[in-house]
């Protein structure tokens, strides 16, 4: 018997409203299953182009409270994601390609109507939801660290420059998703993406990615876009409409078409000073709608963002040079602290040889053991390496990219690296995170100062006959030429304020009170300190 259910169908206004609102959204999943038939639908066999008009405009909402909702299995997970995680990021994907896929039907369904401002207000919204979907698909693979697809930017500029041909780049257009604005247009949901794409996506974090993303669209109705053959010279960036390429920079020998623009961020860059005083005098992000994060974070990212938006970034402190060759990574502190310190960690402690669990494991299985046999609970332990190709590096770091399959790596986490030609490993920080189309990792390493040692660490013990067991970390030296002072490396979640550590190497102990916290990432801090 045949119960599968026949193809949903929105012949009428009625219908798809009263569709979209019975969607579960308290059971995201479910919802989106059902977004995807009520888009499919509506493409496979449209209603009038009011009505699809109408209903895409409705399901704007719900559609981007799921998509987030959904979104938050994938975001902020190593790469590469596991099959459950793919599965939500191809859903996501999805749903996004689909509005946009719906929104140029209906502009391919609209009667034109010249001279109409009804007409203009209409078209202009119809391509501003294109670009807005179009750049939230770039979006959704910036979250997720993943190379956007081949021809997106390409897309995204046709959009642009077919509202360049129907003259509404600067038609007012509202937009519910939009709160803090009161109307938007064409050139602002096209800027808001290429203002995003020069902040260094890949080299943020989702929680920074995300507020500059909000930052983006409400600034970017400040920023204008011009032909070039006005221009006396050419800008130091620029947007060609007719290729594959976000905006970048012109370069010296390079002579753009008529298809290139330029961007004029002048009056951004004066926002961006008036919001950094503004903070400097103690009002908040909140106040000055940046959103709900302290002070200190917010200026930190403006003064990293302010130089790439107003096209005025600085040189490169240290020169990158193209390589070849390869260097092994360890990720983990397990597998780091062996490579870094040529052998299997042997705290001072492990006079008992099992822990608690181990001890029950093996009280619990001796009487299964074979008489005589040797019950063998704890095998030697195996510290994966993996070998990574090197792309380029500089003073202070390397760009690496593994083909084969690995350990996932997050961004922002501890690792260490050897170089081919070197003898020690080195650690470093993800500070760069991509997987490429074809499923390559690409990693950029920000190396750590000094030559790393090995050290045991844990909280100094505060009851007599009482401590807890050592934990791995590294101690960093002093490297006077940068300024650095020493550090110690330690898991995250371990750093107190003045509080004292016991550091265990070359058969020694000895305390340390932790001052401040130089740098941090996903599964570790480096710190300051004192001895004691």
């Amino acid at each position: 018997m045949n119960t599968a259910l026949p193809p949903l169908a929105i012949p009428d206004l009625h219908t798809g409203t009263t569709y979209l609102a019975q969607l579960p959204l308290a059971n995201p999943p479910l919802a989106e299953r059902q977004l995807a038939d009520f888009l499919d639908a509506l493409l496979a066999k449209p209603p009038t182009p009011d009505i699809l008009m109408t209903l895409l405009e409705q399901a704007r909402v719900p559609m981007h409270f799921v998509a987030e909702e959904m979104a938050r299995r994938h975001h902020n997970k190593a790469l590469p994601l596991s099959d459950d995680e793919e599965r939500c990021f191809q859903q996501v994907l999805a749903g996004w390609q689909r509005m946009g896929q719906a929104y140029a039907l209906c502009a391919r369904l609209q009667e034109p109507a010249p001279g109409s401002p009804q007409y203009a207000t209409l078209v202009a919204t119809i391509v501003h939801r294109c670009l807005y979907y179009t750049g939230m698909v770039i979006v959704e693979h910036f979250r997720a660290r993943r190379e956007v697809p081949a021809g997106i930017w390409h897309d995204l500029h046709g959009y642009y420059e077919t509202a360049e041909q129907w003259g509404v780049v600067y038609t007012p257009v509202n937009d519910s998703l939009e709160s803090q604005l009161q109307a938007t247009h064409c050139a602002a949901a096209y800027v808001t993406l290429l203002l995003i794409e020069v902040a260094n996506p890949y080299g943020n974090s989702v929680r920074n990615l995300n507020l500059i993303r909000r930052w983006a669209s409400l600034w970017a109705p400040l920023v204008s876009l011009h032909r070039l053959d006005d221009d006396y010279e050419v800008p130091p960036y620029i947007v060609e409409l007719m290729t594959d390429l976000p905006i970048h920079p012109t370069g010296a020998d390079h002579h753009p078409g008529a298809d290139a623009r330029r961007l004029d961020t002048s009056r951004l860059g004066l926002q961006i000073s008036h919001m950094l005083a503004q903070l400097h005098q103690r009002m908040t992000p909140s106040q000055l709608g940046l959103g709900e994060e302290t002070s200190g974070h917010v200026i930190q990212l403006l003064e990293q963002i302010c130089r790439p938006w107003t096209q005025t970034a600085a040189p490169r402190r240290f020169r990158r040079f193209a390589s070849e060759g390869s260097a092994r990574v360890a990720i983990g502190f397990d597998a780091m602290h062996f490579f870094v310190g040529g052998e299997e960690f042997a705290p001072p402690d492990s006079g008992s040889l099992y822990s608690r669990a181990e001890f029950e494991e093996l009280f619990t299985f001796r009487e299964q053991a074979l008489p005589g046999q040797a019950l063998n609970i704890k095998s030697k332990p195996v510290f994966p390496s993996a070998e990574w190709s090197v792309i380029n590096h500089s003073a202070n770091g390397f760009r690496l990219a593994r083909s084969q399959p690995g350990e996932r790596i997050i961004h922002s986490q501890l690792l260490a690296v050897c170089p081919h030609d070197g003898e020690r490993f080195l650690l470093g920080q993800a500070t760069w995170l991509m997987q490429e189309r074809c499923g390559s990792l690409v990693v950029g390493v920000s190396v750590l100062p000094g030559l790393p040692e090995a050290v045991g660490v844990r909280q100094a013990p505060s009851v007599a006959g009482h401590a807890d067991r050592y934990m791995r970390g590294f101690l960093l030296p002093p490297v006077a030429a940068i300024g650095e002072e020493a550090s110690l490396v330690i898991p995250s979640g371990m750093y107190q304020a003045s509080g004292t550590l016991e550091i265990y190497a070359d058969g020694k102990s000895r305390r340390l009170r932790m001052m401040r916290i130089r740098q941090g990432g996903s599964d570790f801090d480096r710190v300051s300190y004192e001895a004691l």
